[in-house]
């Protein structure tokens, strides 16, 4: 007997052993809603993100490409798709109003952008609530997110805009002044631009101002260069200043180091280095937090400069 058992446990020794099922791989998670809040005082602001895009290093003009590639390689930001830019809107809640600064580009670039709406509610706050919409200029991609399919998006906002602006834009005889060569992406522009207005438009809900202008307590600033009535929003909180700058600054990093660089989307570029120059100066000296469009989600920070000639781009610190 106790050999057969001796034997068994021998045989035993040799039997392959037991083959477990390989545990499926842990799924990754999608990316949070882009949203943040950032409180100044007694007004939170709450940046909106809208979605990534990709720059071609050659939309920078005046700079030799190589130099282009140094300046995009000592930030991490050459990449082989092209410069990623963020689109970004931001909502000002101020007690009182709840202002919509700019809204994204909705459809009018792709699928990849027109995140504004959805994370304006994952933030939560409505659509409803807001009754006032500030858009710094009227590119497809600050104005398109205010309608959708010829609805309002904010059916209870009214839009402003510069009259400069509007003139540019949505005087038909502006077309017969547009270069042959660029007439035709003008006019594909002006297009989007009068469907987002439209809703608005036809319920006597867009209104233009001019310099000198208040809006909800927001004092309107003459930055154009960009597009020629591109105007930013300067608003005093009880902590501090915050200016929301537009388009008057596309890259945080070639156009921080090399500020005098202009870019291919610059209808006056030369005014637009110049409106640059002027303003990052200004922002250096003083302090203001500065929410920018086209910066890194959120796009709000501070300009810095050691020599008044580059300057950097300093990120809010996250607040709980």
């Amino acid at each position: 007997m106790k050999k057969l058992l001796a034997s068994a446990l021998l045989c035993s020794s040799f039997v392959s052993p037991p083959v477990f099922a390989t545990a499926p791989p842990i799924e990754q998670q999608k990316q949070v809603a882009g949203y943040y809040q950032y409180q100044s005082g007694d007004v939170q602001i709450t940046a909106l993100l809208d979605g990534t895009n990709f720059m071609s290093p050659t939309l920078f003009k005046d700079i030799p490409q190589k130099q282009v590639h140094e300046i995009l390689k000592k930030y991490y930001a050459d990449q082989d798709k092209g410069v990623q830019t963020s689109v970004n809107a931001f909502l000002v809640n101020t007690g009182k109003s709840l202002v919509l600064v700019d809204s994204g580009a909705a459809s009018c670039f792709g699928a990849h952008l027109g995140s504004v709406l959805s994370n304006l509610k994952a933030s939560g706050y409505k659509p409803e609530q807001v009754d006032t919409i500030l858009l710094t200029h009227l590119h497809p991609d600050h104005v398109c997110g205010i309608s959708k399919d010829g609805k309002a998006n904010f059916p209870n906002a009214t839009v402003y805009v510069s009259q400069d602006e509007a003139n540019y834009w949505l005087n038909p005889k502006q077309a017969e002044k547009i270069p042959q060569e660029k007439r035709a992406g003008y006019l594909s522009t002006v297009e989007k631009i009068k469907a987002a207005l439209a809703p608005y438009q036809a319920k006597q809900r867009f209104k233009t101002f001019k310099l000198g202008d208040d809006i909800q307590g927001f004092k309107v600033i003459n930055t154009a260069g960009h597009t020629p009535g591109h105007f930013s929003y300067e608003l005093k909180t009880n902590a501090e200043t915050v200016v929301f700058i537009g388009d008057i600054v596309h890259s945080h990093t070639v156009q921080f180091d090399r500020p005098e660089t202009s870019i291919e989307y610059d209808i006056d570029p030369k005014q637009a280095v110049q409106t640059r120059l002027k303003q990052f100066a200004d922002f250096a000296k003083h302090g203001q937090t500065i929410a920018a469009p086209h910066l890194p989600f959120p796009g709000m920070g501070h300009i810095y400069s050691a020599d008044g000639k580059s300057y950097q781009w300093i990120p809010v610190h996250f607040k709980d």
